[in-house]
């Protein structure tokens, strides 16, 4: 990996324009701060369903809106640090509480208002252990709404409640050369809930659009997520859906290029993570099925926050020797980075 492609990746791209700004909260899903990319995202979701991208176009608005509204830090609106969440929560109730009513436009208009204040309160709280905030003000939101929306008669759609007992796995596990090639990229587009692998096509080229190593990393995080799950022994089904293995695709984003330097070492420190990630997925999912929750990205945020606290101790990952104490974080720098 060259250092001038990582540096350009982690570079926010800065300019004037409110359209540049909302772009960019999409394309912060994936830790980029490319107004491009942002764009190419949301083309990708109106090829799913035209809805789907106006939810999330409309949910980076107003979650940006709403942070410039209430004084957030220039730097974090302009870079799309305060829409990607919305985005993420705008969507998640398009697909789980249907696009098409009018009490899931209003009620996404008020997350996205809402994760802008839990967005606050979530970067406070991890400035103490020097941590970002990742998606954690999503998927505490999500995890709440979706959760109690059964008890909401006009909110939820589906008759009864989805909360149910895990269960073991069942079916098979072998995986066909062409379930292989769709779960690589079904594993991109599951981090925006959608199950289409040309979708995750589209998400990918949107990567590389803004970083040649960022879609190499991302590549390198589904290929791992389909072997950790495979090896494991995970039904081929949840497989090639992408929902074994979207949380690896972030994990290994976040840990070589975003928040420590792309290296050798960090790749490979990253694509354990990644396979940790995989691992933890159904972990999570169990936890919160008979609650009617969902994994979310939960899996990815708390893999991240455990990899990311433990290379404090790897001074070759950091590229910092021990001094007096724990030294400071390497994504602590001077410039604003991304904070997906």
């Amino acid at each position: 990996m060259r250092r001038s492609d990582e540096a350009r990746w982690r570079r926010p791209q800065t300019g004037p324009g409110a359209g540049a700004e909302v772009l960019r909260g999409p394309a912060q899903v994936m830790f980029l701060a490319n107004a491009w990319t942002g764009a190419v995202f949301c083309l990708a979701l109106c090829v799913a369903d035209w809805r789907y991208g106006a939810y999330a176009l409309g949910g980076a608005a107003l979650g940006t809106g709403a942070a410039r509204l209430l004084g957030v830090a220039r730097d974090r609106v302009e870079t799309g640090l305060e829409g990607f969440n919305s985005c993420l929560v705008a969507l998640c109730f398009a697909v789980f509480l249907d696009a098409g009513r009018l009490s899931t436009v209003l009620l996404a208009a008020a997350g996205c208002a809402v994760v802008t204040v839990v967005t606050a309160a979530v970067v406070r709280l991890l400035r103490v252990w020097d941590l970002p905030p990742l998606t954690l003000p999503y998927c505490l939101l999500a995890g709440a709404v979706t959760v109690a929306a059964p008890g909401f008669r006009r909110i939820w759609p589906h008759g009864d409640s989805l909360a149910a007992l895990p269960r073991a796995a069942s079916g098979p596990t072998f995986l066909r050369p062409e379930e292989v090639g769709r779960a690589f990229f079904r594993n991109v587009s599951q981090v925006f809930f959608l199950d289409r692998w040309y979708v995750g096509a589209l998400l990918l080229a949107g990567v590389f659009l803004a970083s040649r190593v960022a879609g190499l990393v991302a590549c390198c995080g589904s290929a791992t997520g389909i072997l950790t799950a495979w090896a494991l022994g995970a039904p081929a089904a949840r497989i090639a859906d992408g929902t074994m293995g979207c949380n690896a695709v972030l994990v290994a984003l976040a840990l070589c290029g975003v928040f420590l330097e792309a290296t050798r070492a960090t790749l490979l420190y990253a694509l354990l993570g990644a396979a940790t990630a995989t691992a933890v997925t159904p972990a999570v999912a169990g936890l919160l099925a008979p609650a009617g929750g969902h994994a979310f990205t939960w899996p990815f945020v708390l893999t991240t926050f455990g990899f990311l606290l433990a290379a404090r101790s790897f001074p070759r990952l950091t590229g910092r020797g021990p001094g007096p104490g724990e030294a400071a974080p390497p994504w602590r720098v001077s410039a604003p980075v991304p904070s997906a």
